[in-house]
């Protein structure tokens, strides 16, 4: 009988916060899908981006500096980065407080000015803000999201409790679809969501858990430290000393020792530091198509010193398995950890997930006509 009543007590939980959530969920799901290939599209049809090979080398970031603050001369120049021998360079202007973001793309051999893009407008930025936001504004719509996806971590537990075969009977149908030509559509509709609901289930933990990482700030770290992490996840710059005298050039002297470090990088990002005390940031990242292998590098902008850090984003050799997961965070959250394949398995999974709240829905309709008849 208390099995029962738990049971029972499990299905109204798993109703109502499913008919609470569903909507938020099904966005997040479908936005995720139209966003999964964003990189390949961009390629594909932004032809700004891509220049043509030359056997010469790339302007210095002081040279490209210049150029790109001339034509947003107001904003703050958060990084120069070099990509491949036929790509663009990207001097990126972002800022929080006023907020933007956008990318002069700059030939790298000449500094022709080819696009000044602002990342915050244009059709996969409207997907991305519905992702991450629900387009409200964003102190509201992370927490909406973040909720919502906390609440869809419990109905998959939930789901997969009140989705356990409790006789022999009833487990031939909850492993795959056995319609007949006379199964009615109610039939087909509870199957679909509990039978597409069990074979999602772990991507869609999987989602959900990493998209809690940037949800919530105590998710995050309690995520850490369960993977047993050490180190911190706040972001710190470490600090230059104002008592030497300044280099010259010092953000060409550090591109150049990247370069030289990392011939075969596949990407290579300098910060100039951003007032008088703070270091010059770079990464060189060995695969263009995810970010948890880069090597997070410091130095001081005046002796050119390297300074080391505490938080995850340092060298990868020094990282840790649990620094590593993340730092996959969004790889992972993507499916970029396992390249294109893995983008697609992603697409089709968060499609099936979005299926579940409007299957669910139709459950629970069905029910509630039922018993009005």
């Amino acid at each position: 009988m208390k099995k029962n009543n738990f049971t029972k007590a499990i299905k109204i939980l798993h109703l109502w916060l499913g008919l609470s959530s569903g909507i938020i969920v099904f966005i997040i799901a479908i936005t995720g899908c139209l966003y999964a290939f964003q990189e390949e599209i961009q390629n594909y049809t932004e032809t700004y981006r891509f220049v043509e090979s030359k056997n010469e080398p790339f302007l210095l970031p002081s040279q490209l500096e210049k150029i790109a603050r001339k034509e947003l001369p107001n904003k703050s120049l958060h990084a120069i980065e070099y990509n491949s021998s036929e790509e663009a360079a990207e001097a990126i202007f972002f800022h929080y407080e006023p907020s933007y973001y956008h990318i002069v793309y700059l030939n790298p051999y000449t500094g022709e000015v080819l696009k000044n893009v602002n990342m915050e407008e244009g059709f996969f930025r409207f997907i991305l803000d519905g992702h991450f936001y629900l387009w409200l504004p964003h102190k509201i719509g992370q927490v909406v999201v973040a909720s919502a996806t906390l609440i869809f971590l419990i109905l998959l537990l939930s789901g997969l409790y009140l989705w356990y075969p409790k006789n022999k009977n009833a487990r031939k149908q909850r492993f795959s679809f056995k319609w007949k030509k006379t199964t009615k559509w109610k039939r087909k509709n509870y199957d679909l969501h509990n039978i597409t609901g069990f074979y999602v289930l772990l991507i869609a933990l999987i989602f959900a858990i990493t998209g809690l990482v940037w949800g919530f700030n105590w998710f995050a770290y309690s995520y850490y430290k369960v993977l047993g992490g050490e180190k911190t996840l706040v972001y710190e710059d470490p600090i230059s000393d104002k008592k030497t005298i300044a280099a010259t050039n010092p953000i060409d002297k550090v591109w150049l020792l990247m370069q030289k470090e990392y011939p075969q990088a596949e990407s290579i990002e300098v910060h100039p530091p951003e007032n008088d005390s703070t270091t010059i940031a770079a990464n060189a990242n060995p695969d263009a198509g995810t970010y948890w292998k880069m090597d997070y590098r410091y130095f001081d902008q005046y002796t050119l010193e390297e300074k080391e850090v505490n938080h995850i984003f340092g060298k990868y050799k020094d990282a840790a398995v649990s620094d590593k997961l993340m730092r996959m965070n969004y790889d992972i959250h993507t499916g970029a950890a396992l390249g294109l394949p893995g983008k697609i398995f992603a697409f089709l999974i968060s499609l099936l997930i979005a299926s579940l709240p409007v299957t669910g829905f139709f459950v629970w309709w069905n029910r509630k006509k039922k018993q009005k008849s």
